[in-house]
C-alpha cells in the first residue's frame, strides 16, 4: 500500500484525489489530510477515508472538528496552524503528498514535504511562483520526484524528452505551448469588463474549479503563474514559453522539437486525469474519467492572448523578466485583489491595477531566503491593501 498526505484535502483538488483513490483502495491508502476551515466537510472525509492524522490551518475549526471526532480520538489525531500542516506534509507514512493548498499558505509545507523527501504531487502553483529557485534547489538537494498536477505541466510532463530535468540544451526542444481556455470572458468586450461580477468570473466554461482559481482563469493571471510555473519546472526561458488560447480545453499543452515535430497530449477536461498520472507515474491508472471523444469535439481553434484584454498575463511576464522577489510580489498583489473582488470590495479590472502598481511601488529582492520572499510577500499584501478602492455601485 502506498501512503498518500493530501494537503488541502476540501478543495477541488483535493476532493479530485480522494476520488481516485477510492478507486484503487488495493493500492493506496490516506495517512493524513489538511484543510483550512472546512470542518464538515473534513468531518465526512475522516469518516470516509479513516487517516491517522488530521490538520487544519485555522485553529477553532481544529477544535471544532476535534469535537466532532471525539469518538474517534484514538484514531484519528488532530493538530491546527501551520505546525500540523507541516505534520500533514512529513507523516512518517505518506510516500507521496499531494499539494493542494490554495495561495502561498501552501508554501512552507510543501517545501517540508520536500525536505522528508516525499514524491510530490504538486498543485501549488505559489511553492514555484513564490521561491522557484529555492524549491527547485531543494528539490535537487534532497533528490525528490515532483510531478505536476496542473493540467497544462503534466501535459508538458508527458510530452518532455527522457532526461529533460539536467536542462534542455541539448535535447532538441524548441518551445514550450502553454495552452489557456480564456476564460469565461475570451469574447465580451473589454469595455463591459469593469461591471463583471464574482459569479460570472467563477462560471468557466470549461473546468470545474475553486473561486479564487476561477477568478484567475477570468483574468489569465492563472495562464500568468503557469508560464512561472513553467520556467522553472522545465528550465526554459520565458522566451522559450508560449501561450496558446485553444478554446476547447482538449489539448492541454504542447512541446515543440526543432525537428518540427509537435507532441500533444489530450484528453477531457478533468482534472482526476492529471492526478491518476501523478499518483501512479511511471504506471497509469484507472481515473474514472470518460474516453475523449473526437467526433463530439469535431474542431480545435487557437487564438493569440490578448494582452490588452489580459494584462494579467503581460505582468507575469514582466515578473519573471525582473526575477527576485518580483514574482512573489505579483502573486501577493494578486490574492489581495482577486480577495477584494470575490468580496464585493473592488471591481473585476482593479484586479490587474492594484497588481501593477504594486509591482511599480516595490523593488524586487534577490530570492537567496525563505525569509526575503515571505518579506516581500507580506510587504505586497499591505502594499495591494492600501492601492484598493472601493467598487463603484
Amino acid at each position: 500500500m502506498i501512503g498518500i498526505s493530501i494537503l488541502g484535502s476540501t478543495g477541488s483538488i483535493g476532493k479530485s484525489t480522494l476520488d481516485v483513490l477510492a478507486r484503487h483502495p488495493d493500492r493506496y491508502q490516506v495517512v493524513a489530510l489538511s484543510a483550512n476551515s472546512d470542518v464538515d466537510g473534513m468531518y465526512r472525509q475522516c469518516l470516509a477515508h479513516r487517516p491517522q492524522l488530521v490538520a487544519m490551518a485555522d485553529e477553532a475549526s481544529a477544535e471544532a472538528l476535534a469535537s466532532l471526532l471525539a469518538d474517534e480520538a484514538g484514531e484519528i489525531h488532530v493538530l491546527s496552524g501551520i505546525a500540523g500542516l507541516k505534520a500533514v506534509a512529513t507523516h512518517e507514512s505518506a510516500e507521496q503528498v499531494m499539494a493542494a493548498i490554495v495561495g502561498a499558505a501552501g508554501l512552507v509545507p510543501v517545501l517540508a514535504a520536500v525536505e522528508a523527501g516525499k514524491r510530490i504531487l504538486l498543485a501549488n502553483k505559489e511553492a514555484l511562483v513564490v521561491a522557484g529557485g529555492l524549491f527547485m534547489d531543494a528539490v535537487r538537494r534532497h533528490g525528490v520526484t515532483v510531478l505536476p498536477i496542473d493540467s497544462e505541466h503534466n501535459a508538458v510532463f508527458q510530452c518532455m524528452p527522457e532526461g529533460y530535468e539536467q536542462g534542455l540544451d541539448g535535447k532538441g526542444v524548441r518551445r514550450i505551448l502553454l495552452t489557456a481556455s480564456g476564460g469565461p470572458f475570451r469574447t465580451t468586450p473589454a469595455q463591459e469588463l469593469a461591471t463583471v461580477t464574482p459569479e460570472q468570473a467563477c462560471a468557466h466554461p470549461n473546468w470545474d474549479m475553486g473561486r479564487k482559481i476561477s477568478v484567475d482563469s477570468a483574468t489569465m493571471m492563472n495562464k500568468g503563474l503557469e508560464v512561472i510555473e513553467a520556467h522553472w519546472l522545465f528550465g526554459a526561458a520565458p522566451e522559450h514559453i508560449q501561450v496558446v488560447i485553444h478554446p476547447q480545453s482538449v489539448i492541454h499543452s504542447m512541446v515543440e522539437y526543432v525537428d518540427g515535430s509537435v507532441l500533444a497530449q489530450l484528453g477531457n477536461p478533468d482534472m482526476r486525469t492529471p492526478i491518476a498520472h501523478a499518483l501512479a507515474w511511471p504506471e497509469r491508472i484507472d481515473s474514472g474519467v470518460a474516453s475523449l471523444d473526437l467526433f463530439s469535439v469535431a474542431r480545435l481553434d487557437f487564438e493569440k492572448p490578448d494582452l490588452e484584454r489580459f494584462p494579467c498575463l503581460r505582468l507575469a511576464f514582466r515578473a519573471i523578466e525582473e526575477g527576485g522577489s518580483m514574482p512573489a510580489i505579483l502573486n501577493a498583489a494578486n490574492e489581495v485583489a482577486v480577495a477584494a473582488f470575490l468580496d464585493g470590495r473592488s471591481g473585476f479590472m482593479d484586479i490587474p491595477r492594484v497588481i501593477e502598481q504594486t509591482m511599480d511601488s516595490l523593488r524586487g529582492q534577490p530570492a537567496d531566503s525563505l525569509k526575503v520572499l515571505l518579506e516581500a510577500d507580506a510587504l505586497a499584501r499591505e502594499t495591494a491593501e492600501r492601492l484598493l478602492t472601493p467598487k463603484v455601485t
